[in-house]
This record gives C-alpha cells, sequence and structure tokens, in this order.
C-alpha cells in the first residue's frame, strides 16, 4: 500500500472516530467522494 493511502486512511478514521461523522460526512470536509472514504477506512 502506497504511504499516501495509509496516511490518508489513518487521518479519515480519526476523523470519523472522533467527530462520529458518517461517511457522507467525512467525504464532504475530505473533498472526497463517499464511495473513496468507503474504500480507504475498510482496507
Amino acid at each position: 500500500m502506497r504511504e499516501t493511502v495509509k496516511i490518508r486512511a489513518v487521518e479519515l478514521g480519526e476523523y470519523i472516530l472522533q467527530t462520529g461523522a458518517t461517511v457522507r460526512a467525512a467525504a464532504k470536509v475530505f473533498k472526497i467522494s463517499k464511495s473513496t472514504v468507503h474504500t480507504v477506512v475498510t482496507i
């Protein structure tokens, strides 16, 4: 796995855990698609 993908996965995971955000809300904050969020956090 690329280092950038690992970093994004950790950032998204921490954000979701700390804020209780949904996949859709996290996608909006990080300006990526909800499909991308779902893919990244389920790796």
